[in-house]
């Protein structure tokens, strides 16, 4: 996807609209193990934690079926920093869009 180099964004540190410097940072802790995931029973089986009668919390549901997802995604979501040209503070994008590849023109 193309994107500017720069744009014309609100800036609240100025509270009006200023051009703006648009860069793309790495995202920091996005993906995390889940804890109820495949390892994650079996670590706790060699635990122990996995063993035993009566109610273990979230051991002793089901998986839900109709929620699992199939597959991996084959784009990651944007992380934009907008940088104000007058006042030099940046601020973050509110919510990504998925993109394979972005690139400035």
């Amino acid at each position: 996807m193309k994107l500017p180099k720069t744009t014309k964004r609100f800036c609240p540190k100025c509270n009006k609209q200023q051009e703006m410097s648009i860069a793309q940072s790495k995202q920091v802790g996005r993906s995390k193990a889940h804890p109820m995931s495949r390892g994650a029973r079996s670590r706790m089986r060699k635990r122990g934690l996995d063993r035993g009668a009566g109610n273990q919390g979230k051991l002793s549901r089901k998986p839900i079926l109709s929620r699992k997802m199939y597959g991996k995604k084959t784009s990651k979501k944007t992380d934009l920093r907008y940088k104000c040209k007058v006042c030099n503070k940046s601020t973050m994008q509110k919510k990504g869009f998925r993109a394979k590849k972005i690139e400035h023109v």
